[in-house]
């Protein structure tokens, strides 16, 4: 089971990479391991924000939700940030 800390420093290692490959702007974890509530069957929840400008469709979506699952080496539950509800997201964003 990976640490906070570790996952941190896996997503900072490979910031340039999503930025330039899939134009993520900001990337933060949100939910069990944030709160230091996991097991060893959590996933880790990813928030993401894109670039303004980049458009992209569910298959880049699925790809990046893929990609950060493999370099993490835990299943990642990948969610954008302009599409968190409002109530939830005040909590996540906190």
């Amino acid at each position: 089971m990976k640490t906070l800390t570790e996952i941190k420093s896996i997503l900072s290692q490979y910031k340039p990479v999503l930025q330039k490959q899939y134009k993520v702007s900001k990337i933060g974890i949100f939910g069990l391991y944030v709160r230091g509530e996991q097991n060893e069957n959590s996933d880790v929840n990813v928030l993401v924000d894109f670039d303004t400008n980049f458009r992209f469709g569910l298959l880049t979506f699925c790809e990046l939700k893929s990609y950060l699952s493999e370099k993490i080496g835990l299943k990642v539950d990948l969610v954008m940030k302009d599409r968190l509800k409002p109530k939830i997201g005040q909590q996540i964003l906190r």
